[in-house]
């Protein structure tokens, strides 16, 4: 017999049961059950978070076996060129007294669905978290604009709600983790919240001029979303996994120029090492829970906990609901119904709120033993009596979900726009899907797959049954979808233009108002070559028209509200569009240009005549404001505005400013908010 063969039959001698090990493990991956149960005991709580360590850990250790198998000496030291930018360009890893008559306030997603936000706007009032406070200022008239109050507030201050005389704080505490910001878009980036913990701070603000502190509420999570509907606040924080200490990833001392069953052979030895080593370690759990300052512990208890067969990692994502209005100002034991706490074994996910339902979009990660990418759904019912986010079904998606914009809920069922891979991976698509809630789960109904080959979503807008969609390689197609009938929906068109939106908004019901990049075509990739707003006329969905385009600055031109729609202030009794701006001008690809203004700019934005400059208002820029962050983390000096009749407020980390739409040159006030 000739050697070879003879060497590869016992190679694979040894190999084939570990193998066949491996793969049977795979298989068990793919057949358990998505569906969440309810855990009763910590003995559960604990098997199932070392039944997700290991699920977690042999997919970390397929995927990197993989790249292992694919990776050559030849092309071991090849550079990459991102498709959608530069060579070596990091990865994605008149006033009088009474108050207004009009104002705009949070651009939230759903009406009726309140998000948290740093600045809330009310009865000619502004209520600002920063710099460790809740500050309140006089808004109204402009020219006296001042502030009345400042309450000190534990903790990083993040964003707040304001409902019935109370306003609910957010903070973080602990020191700031290095390079860890804020995940608003969802390209590039994770919805994990910042590592904290977190703080909920209510306060008393029937009088503005002397706020006070009822009560604290401590959570052991780290912030992910919160919604309002009505008086019941509902707030999603994610807990860390237990850690299992010494398991490795990358076998140690690999030669990547060895063949390829001798790397099978190392990762299925190390694969095996990391299982023995989860399987006898001590699963010690710290329960997710909250502590209130006025009523003791909630949460914390194993009996709440709900888990799946197939999971979402070994960490917990928890709900708390409280109605804020009605909690009592002193220890009470009617306390207990109006707040509640659930949680999941499950890492956390992009989080979109209904008036019914929260839904959490848990991304598989990394992917699972054949590559394939997916996400699960999960829905949470939203209840009144009693008070709380009741488990009733979980879905799954192919790929991943860019952020909360790319769900909707419309008429019984949930729409979905979720891209596999990323560009410019040929392989790479995107799909929508519709779902709905059936016999404790979110059953498939209508598919819409193998979009855009070799592109990835940048943005999503659903309106009735209507979607828009965003894709992006070298060019912007924009596709319009019929979802009327939930099991046929179906695309209606498609609209290919330079560049691409990052965020989309209804101007009015047959036109979208949008903000993104322009972009330059250099054939394998392309160039991003300044700040793009464009309306789109859509009254004739099977033709969109691009109505009007307007390009603000050059290479490195940057706004808020590029990756965060709470800084996007569209003002429709005066067709009057708010954006934080950083301008860059003069920069030529692959250059950057230089910073010529930092402030706000506003426009009258119609869909007859596009867009008509009102004119800027000046923010020294501060440190950390320049012209070379990357597309996805896009910054500027001003974070929000804020429109009150024919005056705008613009807000950064350190300033106030209100001016009239007029003469936006004019400062009327100027107010620090700022230690």
């Amino acid at each position: 017999m000739d050697r070879n063969l003879v060497v590869g039959s016992i190679v694979l001698g040894v190999l084939g049961p570990l193998l066949g090990s491996l793969a049977g493990c795979a298989e068990e991956t793919r057949e358990a059950r998505l569906e969440l149960t309810r855990l009763g005991s910590c003995d559960d709580v604990r098997e199932r978070v070392r039944a997700q360590a290991i699920a977690d850990m042999e997919a970390r250790i397929e995927s990197a076996r993989q790249s292992a198998m694919a990776t050559t000496c030849s092309d071991w030291d090849r550079g990459v060129e991102d498709a959608a930018g530069s060579p070596g360009a990091p990865p994605p890893p008149s006033s009088g007294g009474g108050g207004p008559a009009q104002s705009s306030g949070t651009n939230n997603q759903v009406a009726g669905v309140d998000e948290a936000d740093l600045v809330k706007n009310q009865d000619g009032y502004l209520y600002i978290v920063n710099d460790g406070k809740l500050r309140i200022i006089d808004a109204w008239p402009p020219e006296q604009a001042h502030v009345v109050s400042e309450t000190p507030i534990e903790g990083d201050v993040r964003k707040l709600f304001l409902h019935g005389g109370r306003a609910l704080v957010y903070s973080s505490l602990g020191a700031a983790l290095p390079y860890q910001r804020e995940c608003t878009y969802g390209y590039g980036c994770s919805f994990t919240g910042d590592g904290r913990p977190t703080k909920l701070t209510v306060v008393d603000v029937t009088d503005v001029a002397s706020p006070r502190v009822l009560r604290e509420i401590r959570m052991t999570g780290s912030l992910i979303a919160a919604r309002r509907i009505g008086a019941a606040v509902h707030t999603v924080v994610a807990d860390q996994a237990p850690a299992v200490a010494d398991l490795a990833y990358w076998p140690e001392g690999l030669d990547i120029c060895s063949n390829a069953l001798m790397k099978a052979y190392a990762f299925e030895r190390l694969r095996r090492q990391n299982l023995e080593q989860i399987r006898t370690s001590e699963i010690e759990l710290f329960l997710p829970g909250a502590t209130d300052s006025l009523d003791g512990e909630l949460g914390g208890s194993c009996e709440q906990f709900y888990g799946a067969e197939l999971g979402d990692g070994a960490a917990f994502t928890s709900v708390l609901s409280l109605d804020l209005p009605a909690l009592p100002d002193r220890p009470d034991p009617s306390s207990r119904g109006h707040m509640s706490f659930t949680s999941i074994v499950s890492r956390p996910g992009a989080v979109y709120g209904s008036e019914d339902a929260l839904y959490v979009a848990v991304p598989r990660e990394p992917p699972g033993p054949n590559g394939g990418e997916t996400s699960a759904i999960h829905k949470l019912a939203i209840t009144a009596e009693p008070l709380g986010a009741e488990y009733r079904g979980s879905g799954r998606v192919p790929g991943h979900v860019l952020n909360q914009l790319a769900m909707d809920e419309h008429g019984g069922v949930l729409r979905v726009a979720s891209t596999t891979g990323h560009a410019p991976d040929p392989k790479a698509h995107s799909t929508l899907t519709i779902l709905r809630e059936q016999d404790g789960a979110l059953e498939p109904v209508g598919v819409v797959d193998d979009l855009a080959p070799g592109e990835d979503i940048r943005s999503v807008r659903f309106a009735g049954p209507r979607a828009f969609v965003v894709t992006f390689k070298k060019t912007d197609p924009l596709y319009v979808f019929d979802l009327a009938s939930p099991e046929a929906p179906r695309v209606l068109s498609e609209l290919k233009i330079p560049g691409f939106s990052t965020y989309m908004h209804m101007l009015d019901d047959t036109h979208l108002l949008t903000i993104g990049y322009d972009a330059s075509d250099q054939g394998s990739f392309a160039w991003f070559t300044g700040l793009l707003l464009q309306v789109f006329d859509v009254t004739d969905p099977a033709m969109p028209v691009l109505a009007h385009r307007h390009v603000i600055g050059s290479r490195g031109t940057s706004s808020e509200a590029l990756t965060n729609h709470l800084a996007f202030t569209y003002f429709t009794p005066k067709q009057a569009l708010a954006i934080p701006m950083t301008i860059c001008e003069g920069g030529q690809p692959p250059s950057y240009g230089q910073m010529t203004f930092s402030g706000l700019l506003v426009f009258r934005a119609t869909a007859e005549d596009g867009f008509t400059e009102l004119g800027r208002v000046v923010h020294p820029p501060q440190s950390g404001v320049d012209c070379s962050n990357w597309w996805t983390q896009a910054t500027s000096q001003v974070q929000r505005s804020v429109f009150m009749d024919d005056y705008v407020y613009s807000i950064s980390g350190t300033l106030v400013k209100a001016n009239a739409l007029p003469s936006l040159a004019t400062d009327l006030a100027t107010i620090p908010i700022a230690d």
